[in-house]
């Protein structure tokens, strides 16, 4: 498991970014994102979770961080990244189905860098496979500043825990005020039919 003082290591990354000159319904292109191209020479925050479009993750942590950009800019951060054991295709249409506006989308679709740091786990009690567990990491030029993991890593765990890695907590952190949760849009889970439904909250 990835400590404090730790580098984190150099992976590369396959996304696919849109490229004005491809005509067509499909405009996008394979290109390579390494650790070094995300993290160096900067101050960010990393979070990380176990699947695009799970209840917990689209609910409260991705747009959470979303709509507290401003405020972790306002406090040093320079880019806020959300990574997941999904791949491109998966995180991209997330992003788009959940209107991330600032938060940028790593997906780690093999789990190197997830294995590679200590944080996959088995989750196929869900069928889920291998994922990542649910943490956040405050990065400083990619060395670990400080580490935000959920309690009771293990495999097949029969809870997801979410606390420690919740934005408003990071970013108290960084401040060191007291937390205050966003007002902006939320997305919620409609139990009646199973599917991810959007709230309108606040002004938003």
């Amino acid at each position: 498991m990835i400590e404090v003082g730790t580098k984190v290591p150099d992976i590369t990354f396959k996304t696919r970014v849109r490229d004005e000159s491809i005509e067509g319904d499909n405009p996008f292109t394979w290109q390579d994102v390494t650790t070094a191209d995300l993290f160096s020479d900067k101050r960010v925050v990393l979070f990380a979770l176990p699947g695009a479009f799970t209840p917990t993750c689209s609910t409260y942590q991705l747009p959470g961080f979303d709509d507290l950009y401003a405020d972790f800019q306002n406090a040093g951060i320079d880019e806020i990244y959300c990574l997941s054991v999904n791949d491109s295709f998966v995180m991209n249409k997330w992003a788009e189905w959940a209107k991330v506006r600032n938060v940028k989308m790593i997906p780690d679709g093999s789990g190197l860098f997830t294995s590679a740091i200590g944080m996959m786990v088995d989750k196929d009690n869900l069928g889920f496979g291998f994922r990542s567990w649910r943490y956040a990491l405050l990065l400083n030029d990619g060395v670990v500043e400080k580490a935000f993991i959920e309690p009771g890593f293990t495999d097949n765990a029969e809870d997801d825990p979410y606390g420690e890695s919740d934005p408003a907590a990071v970013l108290s952190y960084i401040t060191g005020e007291s937390p205050v949760q966003p007002k902006g849009r939320q997305l919620t889970l409609d139990l009646e039919d199973g599917i991810m439904n959007k709230d309108k909250l606040g002004a938003n």
